[in-house]
């Protein structure tokens, strides 16, 4: 099962990271980068701050943005091609391919991830430093290496984002040892968030399981939107709104994952807050998204072992 269940990840993060909107996001996430930088130029004291806070908030959008895209179109495109029946009519239980266009689906988002974070702590670097040009020439350096490698093994090239995207990361943080405060703030909101794109993609495949791309973006969408405002709507005062609308808001809230969980305060991100520790506080996320993922994971296969493709 796990072989079959591998083959599908691997050819679905194949067919993910070869897309031209990804591409696309992707620059516009190094861009925001860039803007942090020009931004935190203008307030000498809190360049570092600027940067780690608006790339912290710009991982999440853009991962949100990734997987909403990913989940909608993943599926849909193969049964629009035509590519899903040959491989429904081998020993492969539905269920299975499902778990493997989701994990596939988690692999390039997390190479997403790691390169916009891995930018994000050249960025830190580039401010932090003694020598700022040495973060440049390291990102120019790791970036032709990783192109080199692709030139020289062709079998190798669907891996390369991969490996791009891990030695961005490692090599930024071993730079950013200037800025030790902001570079947790960029990776433990990396990792927050995640967590969070996992419940995501899971809640979209629920949707793409039985729904259109556009369909399943609007719903997940929906959701999502529900979910960063969760507490707010599980607090409506009946004063103000009415009682219908509070107790609506109370249910919406108990029914969808509260994601402002994965968007923490800052204080918590550096370790300002030591009465609650921040690896016990990702322990607690962790358990919330793997909970819903799981849970979300087993309606999605649900659905879709009912779906007529007739």
């Amino acid at each position: 099962m796990f072989g079959r269940v591998g083959a599908i990840a691997w050819n679905s993060y194949r067919e993910a990271v070869r897309a031209r909107i990804l591409h696309g996001l992707f620059a516009l996430a190094v861009a925001t980068s860039l803007y942090a930088i020009v931004v935190g130029k203008y307030t000498s004291k809190n360049s570092l701050r600027v940067i780690s806070d608006v790339g912290g908030f710009s991982i999440s959008v853009y991962a949100i943005v990734v997987a909403i895209v990913l989940g909608a179109t993943s599926l849909y495109r193969e049964v629009e091609l035509k590519t899903l029946f040959p491989i429904l009519a081998r020993p492969i239980r539905r269920g299975e391919y499902l778990a493997g266009k989701y994990l596939g689906t988690l692999l390039t988002l997390g190479v997403f991830m790691a390169a916009n974070a891995g930018v994000l702590l050249f960025c830190l670097a580039f401010l932090s430093a003694e020598n700022p040009w040495l973060a440049t020439g390291s990102l120019v350096g790791v970036t032709a290496l990783v192109g080199v490698v692709g030139l020289l093994v062709s079998a190798s090239r669907t891996a390369l984002p991969l490996l791009w995207g891990l030695m961005l990361l490692a090599t930024g943080y071993w730079l950013s040892d200037g800025a030790i405060d902001d570079r947790r703030v960029v990776l433990a909101a990396a990792a927050l968030s995640l967590l969070e794109v996992c419940i995501i993609t899971a809640l979209a495949n629920v949707f793409a399981a039985f729904s259109s791309p556009f369909l399943t973006a609007v719903f997940t969408f929906g959701v999502v939107l529900v979910g960063r405002s969760a507490e707010t709507l599980a607090s409506l005062p009946a004063r103000m709104f009415g009682q219908v609308i509070h107790e609506i808001g109370g249910l919406l809230s108990q029914v969808v994952p509260n994601l402002m969980i994965y968007v923490p305060p800052r204080p918590l991100l550096t370790g300002e807050t030591p009465e609650v520790l921040l690896s016990d506080y990702l322990v607690s996320a962790g358990l919330q998204s793997l909970g819903w993922s799981l849970g979300l994971l087993i309606v999605a296969g649900l659905v879709f072992q009912k779906r007529d493709f007739v």
